[in-house]
């Protein structure tokens, strides 16, 4: 596998609720991590004392985030309302040679910032909402 552009790293939103899907504007910086809870269930009879975990149990979740300029354009006026009407809209996370990870997610940060020398910036931080689902890259 080659190296990948990180600029090719895209967070998307359904701009209209139908399936219409918007790159986020101004983005300079783009983050994904998933994370899954561990169920323990060692006990006394558990083989040289190591640690078990429950296969398949626990809460999965998804967060994503990311900052670039401010550019008032269509995704962004998505946004900020998404924010301020507390939606779970599908998003989705084109990830470069890798795949599209798309489902709903809840915007749980939303920073505007901006010195007197420089341009308006942004950081936006979402939330998984729901079942996520993973199409490979073909």
């Amino acid at each position: 596998m080659v190296a990948q552009n990180g600029k090719d790293l895209l967070i998307k939103v359904d701009l209209t609720g139908d399936g219409s899907f918007g790159t986020v504007a101004g983005l300079r910086a783009t983050r994904v991590s998933f994370n899954a809870e561990s169920v323990d269930v060692t006990s006394l009879e558990s083989q040289g004392g190591w640690r078990e975990l429950l296969a398949g149990a626990g809460v999965k979740s998804a967060a994503i985030s990311g900052s670039g300029v401010f550019k008032d354009e269509a995704s962004d006026e998505r946004a900020r309302q998404i924010f301020f009407d507390a939606e779970t809209p599908d998003f989705q996370v084109v990830i470069p040679d890798f795949g599209t990870v798309e489902g709903p997610f809840q915007v749980t940060g939303l920073e505007y910032a901006g010195s007197h020398n420089g341009e308006a910036t942004y950081e936006l931080s979402l939330a998984s909402a729901g079942v996520l689902t993973f199409t490979a890259a073909v």
